[in-house]
């Protein structure tokens, strides 16, 4: 199969035509990019899991192009959903609603929840309104880092799908948080951009997941995800980093420090990988920090950033990249 990459707004009408097909398209979210396919067509959906070589009981989030679209997916919305709508979408929030019948089991791991949201970007609203919900994971290979640009997209998935809309690097760089609302107490089953702090604003209470998972109610919660291709560790201090960097030189490694923003003097020609000083700079570059250092070195070494609100959405991921592997 030949895969066009096409930019967004020349590619728009042949993307809604391919997902009213019964086709796979990448598109850009601010987030990362999406594979989606019409979330009622449950044939195209499988389409997916083949693409990803995705395990079928990993469930999809379905993608609106409006809050009031919900109630086209999912069935006896709570009031919190419309007070979270209203500060949040579109944005990097998925919200867990009981589901409609009519959503193809497909769709939700054979469960009776559906995860949704509103992506900020425009260009995803747009095809989603020209076409209908769409099912989308992240589109990459299954356990591999997420793409945040057009061109990590077709890396891994040239070939398998008909069409990349190109809409440039997304703005967020890492997966939505997602809030289980069927749970008595609101809980985060994966933290993201917007941080419990920021939905305690709105909610009275929240809790993290932490009990045992038989049906998974969203993405991320049963299977290791964002690994690069190489070894990665985490680094507990910078010093700890220096540390294990001269280890694997020493042994004939090539590896590669990802940091926060250092002087060039405490690096001493080291090869480092800058992804910014701040919270949002950070998240919006570890994917791609990652998806760039697998190409040329070895071994990968991420500092540490800390738990402080944006930071711990970060940590989340490098943690699974890593497999919690410390030094």
């Amino acid at each position: 199969m030949e895969t066009k990459v096409l930019k967004a707004k020349r590619g728009l009408s042949e993307a809604a035509r391919l997902i009213l097909a019964g086709e796979t398209v990448a598109f850009p979210t601010e987030t990362v990019y999406g594979l989606g396919a019409d979330a009622f067509n449950p044939s195209a959906v499988k389409k997916i899991f083949e693409a990803k070589g995705r395990p079928q009981d990993n469930p999809l989030i379905v993608h609106l192009a409006t809050p009031k679209d919900v109630e086209k997916v999912a069935k006896d919305i709570p009031k919190e959903f419309y007070v979270l709508a209203k500060k949040f979408m579109p944005g990097p929030l998925t919200v867990v609603l009981p589901k409609r019948d009519e959503l193809p089991d497909v769709v939700t791991a054979g469960g009776n929840t559906v995860a949704v949201r509103v992506p900020a970007n425009k260009i995803a609203r747009r095809l989603i309104s020209m076409s209908s919900p769409i099912a989308a994971p992240s589109a990459n290979k299954s356990k591999h880092v997420s793409p945040t640009s057009a061109e990590y997209t077709y890396n891994d998935m040239k070939g398998l799908i008909p069409l990349i809309l190109d809409g440039g690097s997304c703005k967020v760089g890492i997966e939505s948080t997602v809030l289980d609302l069927t749970s008595p107490t609101p809980t985060v089953l994966r933290p993201g951009y917007v941080t419990e702090e920021m939905l305690l604003k709105v909610l009275s209470c929240v809790e993290k997941f932490g009990g045992e998972i038989k049906v998974a109610k969203s993405p991320g919660m049963k299977y290791t995800h964002y690994a690069p291709k190489v070894p990665t560790v985490i680094a507990k201090t910078f010093e700890s980093g220096i540390s294990e960097y001269d280890r694997a030189a020493k042994e004939g490694k090539r590896p590669v420090l990802i940091l926060k923003n250092r002087k060039e003097s405490e690096l001493c020609g080291r090869k480092v990988i800058f992804v910014g000083k701040t919270a949002k700079e950070v998240s919006k570059n570890i994917y791609a920090s990652m998806l760039n250092a697998e190409k040329t070195f070895d071994e990968i070494i991420i500092e540490h950033f800390g738990y402080d609100g944006l930071f711990g959405s970060v940590m989340n991921r490098v943690e699974k990249s890593a497999s919690n592997k410390e030094v």
